[in-house]
C-alpha cells in the first residue's frame, strides 16, 4: 500500500478550478448562495451547488439554514478547519499574482 503525499492530501482539498475561489469568497464571513455566484461569476449554478456541498462532506465549509414564515435563508461560511487554511491560499494567491498570464 503506498502512503499518499501529504501535499496530495492539502491538493485534494484545495484543489480544481472553483475551489480556491469558493475559499477566497468566504475567506471574510458567511455569505449566501447568491453571493458566491455573483463573486465567481464563471461557475455555474450546478457546479457551485456540487463544490459546496463536498466542501461541506470534507468539513471545510458549513451551511447554516436559517428558516422564517415566508423564505428559507442560507449561508455559506468557513469552519476552523478552513480559516488555518487561509495563510497558505493568501500566499498562493500572492504568488499567483506574480505570474503573466
Amino acid at each position: 500500500m503506498t502512503i499518499p503525499f501529504p501535499v496530495n492530501k492539502a491538493l485534494d482539498i484545495i484543489g480544481g478550478k472553483w475551489r480556491p475561489q469558493v475559499y477566497c469568497t468566504l475567506e471574510n464571513g458567511p455569505r449566501r448562495f447568491s453571493d458566491i455566484q455573483r463573486a465567481i461569476p464563471d461557475v455555474s449554478r450546478k457546479v457551485l451547488t456540487d463544490q459546496l456541498r463536498e466542501l461541506e462532506q470534507l468539513g471545510m465549509v458549513r451551511r447554516d439554514d436559517y428558516s422564517t414564515e415566508k423564505q428559507l435563508h442560507v449561508e455559506y461560511s468557513l469552519t476552523e478547519e478552513a480559516l488555518s487554511l487561509q495563510p497558505a491560499m493568501k500566499a498562493l494567491c500572492a504568488w499567483g499574482e506574480t505570474r503573466d498570464e
